[in-house]
C-alpha cells in the first residue's frame, strides 16, 4: 500500500471532524421539527378544546406564529452549517479525488442500486421539509390570527 503524505494525513483528520459536525447536525434538525410538530397539534387542539377560533384569543395565535417563524430560523441556521460543512467535506473531495476516504458522502451510485421504495420516499430533501413546515405553520397561524380579528375568512 503506497504511503501517504503527511498533508494528505492532516487533511484526513480535519475531514474526519468535519464530517463529525455535519453528522451532528442531523440528530439537532430532527428534534428540532419534531418539538415544532408536537408543539403545534398541543395547540391545534388546545384551541380546539376550548371552543375554536375566537377574538379574545388573538395573543396565543400571535405566539404561535412567532414561535414558529423562530423556529424557523432556528432550523435554518442548522442546515446552514450542515451545508457548510458538506460544502468543506466536497473541497477536500476535489483536493484528493483518487483517495476513498474523502469520499464518504459520495453516494449517487448506491442510492440508484437502492431498492425503490427507499429511493422514492427518500427523493424529497430534508431542507424542503425542515424548513418548510415552520413557515407553513407560521402562515397558517397568521391566517388564524386574522380570522380571530375578523379580518378574512369569516
Amino acid at each position: 500500500m503506497p504511503t501517504r503524505s503527511e498533508p494528505a494525513e492532516r487533511d484526513y483528520q480535519t475531514y474526519k471532524i468535519l464530517l463529525d459536525l455535519w453528522a451532528k447536525e442531523n440528530p439537532i434538525k430532527t428534534a428540532k421539527l419534531q418539538v415544532l410538530l408536537a408543539v403545534n397539534a398541543l395547540l391545534v387542539s388546545a384551541v380546539n378544546l376550548s371552543g375554536g377560533i375566537r377574538e379574545e384569543r388573538w395573543y396565543v395565535y400571535l405566539a404561535a406564529a412567532v414561535f414558529c417563524f423562530i423556529w424557523m430560523f432556528s432550523i435554518g441556521r442548522t442546515a446552514l452549517f450542515q451545508d457548510v460543512w458538506q460544502l468543506k467535506l466536497q473541497e477536500f473531495r476535489a483536493r484528493y479525488p483518487d483517495d476513498p476516504r474523502f469520499s464518504i458522502l459520495e453516494t449517487g451510485e448506491h442510492q440508484q442500486r437502492a431498492r425503490l421504495m427507499m429511493r422514492i420516499f427518500g427523493a424529497v430533501s430534508s431542507k424542503w421539509y425542515l424548513l418548510f413546515s415552520p413557515l407553513l405553520f407560521g402562515i397558517a397561524w397568521l391566517a388564524v390570527l386574522l380570522t380571530a380579528l375578523g379580518w378574512c375568512l369569516p
